[in-house]
Formats: structure tokens, sequence, C-alpha cells
């Protein structure tokens, strides 16, 4: 046997059997001639292209200018429509329509339209989206006919070099299957989405693949693809895909179906990854886990008997190695349930059971826009409270004023004020609520120190005389 043919054998022994306790090398020609054909056929049929339209009204800038209107007339100057469409995949997760896609497949869309692989068309209904996971639920009447199901598997059982499919619709050309293996597992530093934990996957995603499915080769939904690395302007695929795991995708799905939007349960307590240079002094055996440096009082944690200082290793038994992690665990649970978190303190490890809620509306958030003529006008500030600062996705929620919206074109959007901003001190005075906030606005005159806390720096700039 040739050394080439021996390599082939051995590269295709790999996927005779999946999951194998055992690895075997191929006994006869038949076990050679290996295909996906019978899980296609499984996942395809529920996977399908989502088209979307948007009317979109704009003006053209030299109508907009005077100087043109006194010689075109006003009637130059009307909104002129044109359509924007675009295109993405999804998948039918349930037999009475329920499709899950992107959130940024659909965003803003007037029109939303389903083609299944078999060319049956449906309009679709948004129920409900979580930008924040970029994932959307939709749903089209397909009345007595019948409709293919893709059944949601297990993400979490999944492990690097595991074989899975990918099936979307790239560039429109139509639905298209490409195969590879898992490359990686909790992907955080991606972008995309605020809660993120990503698998990782050379299998083939391209524009037009988004809202697709990654399965596995049982036919089980285990993803949906969402992000791709790419270098260059083709936008191409180049081997490095992300999918949304298919337990954040089931924890969407049920929130968004039960009441509409997507709702996570609350820990109460916030932190830092630990590093290299600390793990030891922690008393731990490798740099891995979240270091706690908030507990907010009232909360599960705080229940729970977890402490300023404490490491949390684990939720239930699932490995956290930094705080977009233990996020992303958080979020996939559901609340009143109890969960387990093993934490580290003082080199001690120990398991304490949690039970998350509802993140709580207090204090009230008093929202206010701001008017008149200062620094903040064009702002609309809010109390801090922890599902203020969830909708947010902000980590901490820290008493305090926050800005939660800017108008575009006011004097707040020219000084570069953002949602999340907390507006910390004002003229040197302290500030703990919208009320204080206000009594203070009124009392400023033409000098503004401000003191803005922003992803955990704080910074002062000063405005007028």
């Amino acid at each position: 046997m040739t050394a080439t043919r021996l390599f082939i054998v051995a590269v295709l022994g790999l996927f005779v059997a999946y999951p194998a306790a055992a690895q075997t090398v191929p006994q006869s020609r038949e076990q050679l001639q290996l295909s996906f054909s019978p899980v296609v056929k499984q996942v395809a049929p529920a996977v399908v292209n989502i088209y979307t339209r948007k009317v979109v009204r704009t003006i053209s800038p030299m109508f907009a200018d005077p100087f043109f209107r006194q010689f075109f007339g006003n009637q130059m100057g009307l909104p002129q429509e044109r359509v924007q469409r675009s295109l993405g995949s999804g998948v039918i997760v349930r037999a009475d329509g329920t499709v899950v896609t992107n959130n940024h497949v659909i965003r803003d869309s007037d029109e939303i339209t389903v083609v299944l692989a078999d060319r049956r068309e449906f309009e679709a209904t948004l129920v409900g989206a979580d930008e924040r996971t970029d994932l959307a639920v939709l749903k089209i009447n397909a009345g007595d006919q019948p409709l293919p199901v893709l059944p949601l598997g297990d993400s979490d059982a999944l492990e690097v070099g595991d074989v899975v499919l990918a099936v979307g619709n790239p560039f429109g050309v139509g639905q298209t299957v490409t195969m590879g293996i898992v490359s990686a597992l909790a992907r955080t530093a991606v972008g995309g989405a605020d809660v993120r934990s990503f698998i990782q996957t050379d299998a083939a995603i391209n524009p037009g693949n988004s809202g697709g499915a990654l399965a596995d080769l049982q036919g089980r939904l285990v993803g949906i693809n969402s992000a791709i690395f790419s270098s260059g302007e083709g936008g191409g695929s180049i081997g490095i895909g992300f999918a949304i795991p298919s337990a954040m995708v089931k924890a969407v799905l049920t929130n968004i179906t039960n009441g509409g939007k997507a709702v996570r349960p609350w820990l109460g307590a916030t932190g830092q990854p630990v590093t290299a240079e600390m793990f030891q002094a922690l008393k731990l055996d490798r740099p891995y886990g979240v270091l706690v440096n908030s507990v907010q009082p009232g909360s599960p944690a705080e229940r729970a008997d977890v402490k300023v200082g404490d490491v949390i290793l684990s939720v239930n038994g699932h490995e956290v190695d930094d705080p977009e992690a233990l996020r992303f665990r958080i979020a996939t649970l559901t609340v009143e349930t109890p969960t387990q978190l093993t934490i580290s303190r003082n080199g001690q490890e120990r398991g304490v059971t949690v039970k998350l809620q509802i993140p709580p509306e207090t204090p009230p958030r008093d929202t206010s826009e701001v008017g008149g003529h200062n620094p903040f006008t064009g702002a609309t500030v809010a109390n801090m409270n922890p599902a203020l600062a969830e909708e947010l996705g902000l980590e901490s929620a820290e008493p305090g004023v926050t800005i939660i919206r800017v108008k575009r074109g006011t004097i707040a959007s020219h000084l570069q004020f953002q949602p999340g901003d907390a507006i910390v001190k004002l003229n040197a005075r302290s500030i703990a609520s919208v009320a204080d906030f206000k009594a203070m606005l009124a009392g400023v005159g033409q000098s503004w120190t401000i003191t803005v806390r922003r992803s955990g720096q704080t910074f002062t700039l000063t405005v007028g005389d």
C-alpha cells in the first residue's frame, strides 16, 4: 500500500463513526465510500433563505440647501424613496413555523420573506429580537402544510475536532452545504454581539450564511452561523467562522416566545479575568476564572455568600475563563432555577448554590430628557439600576445617573457623550440621582466641569469659560 493511500485511509478513518468510543481503521472498500448526504437530507430542508425589504427615504443634500431651493422650489426637496434589499438564512426550529435567524439579518426591515428549500414562500412576522445576542425569532404560517424542523442539539457536548456542517445561502447563490471541524470553543473576543461565547469552525461561511445552521453529524442544530473573520475587500471565507451556540439559542427562543423579549437572569456579581500575573497569588493552579470585584447588595450572589476577592471558576460544571464567559453562562440559564457556582476563596474551592432572578428596577429610573441650553442638551438620563444595566449591556450597576440616549446633532452629541456614560460629578459636586442632577443644572452658570465614567475609566472635561 502506497504512502499516499495510507494517508487517505488514515484521514477517512476519522469519520467512520461519530461519536465513537474508539477510532477504527476502515476494513472494506465500502467503508471508504463515505458521504454526508444522509445528514444533509435531514438538515437542509429546515434551513431557509430570508429576504428582507426596507424603504429608505432620503433628500438630496443639494435640495436641503436654501440657496438651491430658491431656484428650484420646495417640491424638488421632497424625500426620494429607494428600496434596500438584503438576504440571509434562518432555521425552522418548531413545527408551528418558528424560525431563528440573526438579528442583523432582519434589523429595521419593513418586509421579511422566508423561502424554503422546496421553494415555498411565506411572509414572516417578527416575534422578537435580542440585539445583545444577535438573535431574532420569526413566525411563518404554513396552514396545514407540514414544515421540516431541525431539532436543537447540545452545544456544550461539542469538542474541538468534531465534524460539523454549515448550511445557508452564501452570496445569494442558493442553499449550500460546507463541511469542517470545530476549531475552538467559547471564543469571547469576537464582535457581533454583547453576550458572546462563539463556536469557531473552519466550515466555509460567507455573507448570506448569517442565520443559517451549524449542525452536527446527528442532524441537530448546535449553532447559528453569525460572523466570519475576513481580510480584503471581498469579505469571503478564510476558514475562520463563528456560530452562536445552541445553548444560547434555546434560552433566547424560550424567552421571546413566552414573553416577546429576552429576559436574562441576574447574578449581581462582576469581576475581571484572572491573569498569568495573579493566579499564583490567588492560589490557583492556572490562570482562569473571574476575580470578583463587586457584589451588589441584595443580589443573588450576595445571598449565596459570594464575596469580593472570590474567584468564580465554573457555572454548573462549565469552566469560565473570563467575565464574557461568565456572562454567557448566566445568560443561558433561567430565573429561579438553582445554579451551582464553584468558587475559590483563599485557595480553597467550594460550591455555592445561587437562585438567579430578574434584574430589579430599584431605584426607579426616573427617565428624563435634558432640555434648555447646557452641555447635556439632547441627552436622556436615568437612575442606574440592575435592569437598566442589563439593557445597556453594562457590567456594573453602580448607583448614580447614566446617559441612556443621545440625539444626533445636539450639544450632547457634539460633546461626544454616549449611552452608558455615568455622570459622576458636576462642578465637583457628586450626583446621586436624576433629581439631584436637574437641580444642579438649574444652578450652574457659564462654566461646567463634568466628571464622567465610561467603561470603567473616569475623565473630566471643562465646557465654557
